[in-house]
């Protein structure tokens, strides 16, 4: 290797020692010994001075997008929000420009800010460029502030980008490595004039354009499907950029990296987890980051009890801290609903909510959920992970439950526990006075009985238990488990919980065949949660039927147990 110059193949051997704080680091600064106390973090990009963290460089496949650069190649790294994105962004930035004399020159820039402009091409692209030069200025390069707004004026917003690029290249020998964040954030023709000026100067790589661009964002370029005002028609972000080689994910945290970052708090602070928590963590994320750091963040410092070092973790403390998350409503949870309003969401969740084997979606409106990471990767399809299975059917009751007025008092026996058949009882005779009018509130409409059954029980269960769900793609049933400490809110901590499973069926296939079916279907999960009690739940949608003919209770014997049917 020349004296003063770092070259990639000597990089991939360097994401250790001294290497993994900048990658850890993601911005300039953040190596160096770090301090005694760090916490977890749940706000932009991860700095090792002042977070725990997985190295960003560790979750990407390093040799591979070495290779790419190398190779002079357009590539997309993507994944849904707040996994890291960012983060593994600017530690690549910090790697590449390692050394006092680096063969490669890298600059990032988040081209957020653009989005204000819509399609609006001469705003969008002063935007741009003005960002772009901040953030070179910043690296100590500051060519382009001299030069863009001259370029602007001159080349107009169609080449303007593409200008200033050719310009760079040509004043440093060093090639150029671009990498450019939240690409899919700019809207309509603002957007294809971006993909299509960085596409025009290809060609000229590496002596008049940059060796590579990484572009960056939730999606992959390939599946946008950009409206175009001026053009009166739909363009595809595979035919404005079609230089794309490769289109790398990143991916969630491992379960084995999930232990690593709550062991960095144990290892700074004493403070452990206890095994059941470190289970529980793993279970309700999946690895979702922002859940993980969210989860832990709650657990250590937000919530007081927490902040005791003495004292471990428990699994009830990271279920608090679950919900506290989903009643606040933060910022990402509530992203992630937001959604929940698009058709093409809809199409795929609705049928998950109801276990219905009906399918209305396309296999671009799964992967698009995918991308988002609503939906997890796997198949059949299912919700990512607990705590989104939790949110979106909550906040699909939000209203509902909000209109639901009860008296705590009725449904709670002499000894504090849960009169569940009370319960079911009581919602037996809301559904049939009520359920036409508030089905009819429901956007998702073919989940709308299970969703009701869920407000009615959530609204209960909020003054002390818990309900965990479990639905999906042609399972033909919603079970739910709920949990009910002795006691309720005022439950002592090691209070006995009783449990209870209440299995939601819609009558499809004749009343005799849905209840035997759903019989052993609620045996079987009884057996999995170790519940004490089961409720099968029959649902009669045909509208040919009287309410007479619908309702009904009966006790059946199934596996040796005595379940209760609610017909409805």
């Amino acid at each position: 290797m020349q004296a003063g110059f770092l070259h990639l193949e000597d990089l991939g051997s360097r994401v250790h020692d001294d290497v993994i704080r900048v990658t850890c680091g993601g911005a300039s600064g953040s190596g160096g010994i770090l301090p005694a106390m760090r916490f977890f973090n749940t706000e932009g990009p991860v700095v090792a001075s002042r977070h725990y963290c997985i190295p960003p460089l560790e979750r990407v496949d390093l040799d591979e997008i070495l290779e790419l650069i190398r190779q002079q190649r357009y590539f997309v790294l993507h994944a849904p929000r707040q996994t890291g994105k960012t983060s593994a962004l600017l530690a690549l930035r910090d790697l590449l420009n390692g050394g006092t004399a680096g063969e490669y020159r890298c600059v990032y820039v988040n081209v957020e800010a653009a989005q204000a402009a819509h399609e609006h091409v001469d705003r969008a692209i002063r935007a741009i460029l003005s960002r772009l030069s901040s953030r070179a200025r910043l690296l100590g390069d500051g060519f382009l502030d001299t030069v863009w707004p001259d370029i602007l004026a001159t080349a107009g917003p169609e080449d303007a980008l593409g200008e200033a690029l050719t310009r760079w290249c040509e004043a440093d020998p060093r090639p150029l490595v671009l990498l450019v964040d939240e690409i899919d954030s700019l809207i309509g023709d603002s957007l294809i004039s971006v993909l299509r000026q960085v596409r025009a100067g290809y060609d000229q790589r590496p002596e008049g354009f940059p060796q590579s661009v990484v572009l960056c964002g939730v999606r992959d370029v390939r599946d946008y499907r950009i409206h175009s005002s001026t053009e009166k028609a739909p363009v595809t972000g595979g035919s404005a950029f079609n230089v794309r080689a490769e289109s790398l994910r990143i991916g969630d945290f491992t379960e084995a990296e999930v232990r690593a970052l709550l062991a960095q708090h144990t290892g700074e602070t004493g403070q452990a987890f206890t095994p059941e928590a470190l289970d529980t963590v793993w279970r309700q994320t999946r690895g979702q980051p922002w859940l993980v750091n969210a989860l832990a963040r709650r657990a250590c410092f937000d919530h007081k009890p927490g902040r005791d070092r003495s004292r471990a973790i428990t699994a009830g403390d990271v279920l608090d801290a679950r919900e506290h998350l989903v009643q606040s409503r933060v910022v990402h949870l509530d992203q992630l609903v937001d959604k929940l309003r698009e058709d093409r969401v809809r199409r795929v969740v609705e049928p998950l909510l109801s276990g219905g084997e009906e399918r209305t979606f396309s296999a671009r409106d799964l992967e698009y959920l995918r991308d988002l990471g609503l939906i997890a990767r796997d198949n059949p399809p299912r919700m990512a992970n607990p705590i989104y299975a939790e949110v979106v059917p909550r906040e699909l009751t939000y209203a509902v439950q909000a209109g639901l007025v009860q008296d705590t008092a009725w449904y709670v026996d002499v000894d504090g526990g849960l009169a569940m058949d009370k319960l079911l009882g009581a919602f037996q005779g809301f559904f049939r006075e009520h359920s036409e009018h508030w089905l009819g509130r429901f956007d998702y409409a073919e989940a709308g009985p299970q969703l009701l059954v869920q407000a009615f029980l959530q609204r209960v269960v909020n003054s002390g238990g818990r309900i965990e769900r479990e639905y999906g793609l042609g399972r033909g049933r919603t079970d739910l488990l709920v949990l009910w400490p002795r006691g309720g809110e005022a439950a002592a901590p090691d209070a006995a919980v009783d449990r209870y499973v209440v299995e939601c069926k819609v009558l499809h296939k004749g009343l005799e065949r849905t209840i035997a079916e759903g019989l052993a279907q609620t045996t079987a999960y009884m057996d999995r949660c170790d519940a004490e009690a089961g409720h099968l739940v029959v649902f009669d949608r045909r509208a040919d039927r009287s309410w007479e003919e619908k309702v009904f209770r009966r006790e059946e014997s199934a596996d040796g147990r005595t379940l209760t049917v609610w017909g409805m």
